[in-house]
């Protein structure tokens, strides 16, 4: 049985040109929100056909990512998580089908950066991923997805199909009332560096990494 969240409205909207390391270049129709449950500042970006009016978009479900913000990984291009490459490749994909990368802000799955960083101290010492956490006292995974139901229901959007390879992702999607018709995995961005945390994620979080374990 679903819930349905209470409703948000967008705030504002703009057009923003992106351009990444490799020299990867996009356009995305940037969205930013009143009353997310959460009251964070959580955006959408609208790759593809979703930068242009709604009445030139096709009615087909959009590919959907939803992007929990990393600053290690996203910005500083750190390799101990795969997210800087995840964020690339989706918003290459999207840009190609058309849709949003939802960038939502829950640094270290919902434990903010400094404890992060914290449990990335006890990673070296040998815990992994959610084992470090837990140590901390705080959930293994943290991220409730409402926020993100509330985008897509003001984005006009009930029906998507979801990149990533997170199955709680489309279960609280789901719960939340919003319809994941397909999910769609990402590729398996392995290096030397992150092998033990991939291996946590397709372990203990049950992601779709096909060759990490």
């Amino acid at each position: 049985m679903s819930t349905r969240p209470p409703t948000a409205t967008i705030r504002t909207q703009l057009v923003i040109p992106l351009e990444f390391a490799d020299g990867y270049a996009a356009d995305a129709r940037v969205f930013t929100f009143h009353d997310l449950v959460d009251g964070r500042e959580h955006l959408a970006l609208g790759l593809g056909d979703r930068v242009r009016p709604v009445a030139s978009r096709a009615d087909d479900p959009p590919l959907v990512r939803l992007h929990s913000e990393c600053l290690t990984g996203d910005v500083f291009g750190s390799q101990r998580c795969d997210c800087g490459p995840q964020l690339r490749e989706s918003v290459e994909r999207i840009t190609d089908s058309g849709g949003y990368l939802l960038y939502l802000r829950q640094e270290g799955r919902g434990i903010g950066l400094y404890r992060k960083l914290d449990a990335y101290l006890l990673q070296d010492d040998g815990l992994d991923t959610y084992q470090a956490n837990l140590a901390l006292g705080c959930a293994a995974d943290a991220r409730d997805y409402t926020p993100a139901a509330q985008m897509l229901r003001a984005l006009g959007e009930p029906r998507i199909e979801l990149l990533s390879n997170n199955p709680d992702k489309a279960a609280q999607l789901d719960g939340l009332g919003i319809t994941v018709t397909e999910q769609v995995p990402t590729m398996v961005h392995l290096s030397p560096a992150n092998g033990r945390y991939l291996a946590a994620k397709a372990r203990y979080g049950a992601h779709s990494l096909d060759g990490v374990l």
